[in-house]
């Protein structure tokens, strides 16, 4: 396989399908279920007067608790997106600890290689999918 290749479409290297379900997640629905996901714990924090501090553990609580029992945050559920192990499968319980410390420090999520996963995702050995 040359370089070219490899890079013909994002997820091609991980046997991922181009397109539909189960292809790499698109950069739109990402930012989309982030908005999603963050603007509904900035709404929650308000019961905590709107400290930062109660948007970030809101933010982590929410992602380390539903990616593990429904394969993804509500954005991305809502996005039609979830999160699985590379090769497939559910992702644990260490991985989306993981993955959420790594997502809350913002560079290693912005950070990605050419299959459109961010270092967060590759320390966790995550791929976040079309569902």
């Amino acid at each position: 396989m040359t370089t070219s290749d490899a890079d013909d479409y994002p997820g091609r290297r991980l046997g991922l399908p181009r397109e539909g379900a189960g292809s790499i997640a698109r950069l739109g629905r990402r930012v989309g279920a982030l908005f999603i996901d963050y603007g509904a714990s900035y709404l929650i924090s308000g019961f905590f007067a709107y400290d930062p501090l109660a948007i970030f553990a809101i933010f982590a609580m929410t992602q380390m608790l539903f990616i593990p029992t429904l394969q993804g945050s509500p954005g991305h559920r809502i996005f039609g997106l979830r999160v699985q192990r590379v090769g497939g499968g559910w992702a644990g319980l260490w991985r989306p600890i993981l993955r959420t410390a790594l997502l809350i420090l913002v560079i290693p999520a912005v950070v990605w290689n050419s299959d459109q996963r961010g270092l967060h995702d590759k320390a966790a050995g995550t791929v976040l999918v079309r569902g």
